[in-house]
């Protein structure tokens, strides 16, 4: 199992980190699933550590909006989106988290001195291809979800995305609560 994650993870790393199915950055509809495992586009949840050394579940920000960014330091486009989800964690403090979900595995122990070097201010975990696959097989990175108050997957990025792709969600959201 260890060595498909490998595969995968080396395979969009070739494809650039992020693969065009022509379905990415499109917001969810009551049509789609966003390609995951659960009924009625809900999130699946997960327990996954954190760089500091605990569990962090995604039940623990029920009632807030969460982005889940499937993510890793190798990955070109990713270190370029890092900067706005750190500015939308700042901007949206109160109602928004950002869940970094690592996919490092070989540079795993650079996942601390990067996350520390460029200033993420939200948890940090560490990815399982079975999480991967509960949000419908990661396809490429950066792939980020966005998930309403009620644990629903409102939107999904795969790729590198304006900030303004995200805030304008986040604003509905918010305006809807």
């Amino acid at each position: 199992m260890y060595k498909l994650f490998i595969s995968l993870l080396l395979v969009s790393t070739l494809i650039g980190c992020s693969k065009n199915n022509g379905n990415e950055n499109k917001p969810i509809t009551g049509k789609e699933t966003a390609n995951t495992t659960s009924d009625n586009n809900k999130a699946p949840e997960f327990t996954l550590p954190s760089t500091d050394g605990k569990d962090i579940k995604l039940s623990d920000y029920k009632g807030k909006v969460v982005i889940v960014d499937f993510w890793a330091t190798w990955c070109g486009p990713c270190r370029r989106g890092i900067p706005d989800l750190i500015e939308i964690q700042k901007q949206y403090a109160n109602d928004v988290v950002i869940i970094g979900v690592s996919l490092d595995t070989e540079t795993k122990g650079e996942v601390i001195p990067f996350a520390q070097k460029i200033g993420i201010n939200y948890p940090i975990v560490y990815g399982t291809l079975e999480v991967t696959q509960q949000y419908g097989g990661v396809e490429g990175i950066p792939t980020s979800f966005i998930i309403d108050r009620n644990g629903d997957i409102v939107d999904k990025h795969i790729g590198l995305v304006p900030m303004s792709d995200y805030t304008d969600v986040i604003n509905k959201l918010l305006k809807k609560s």
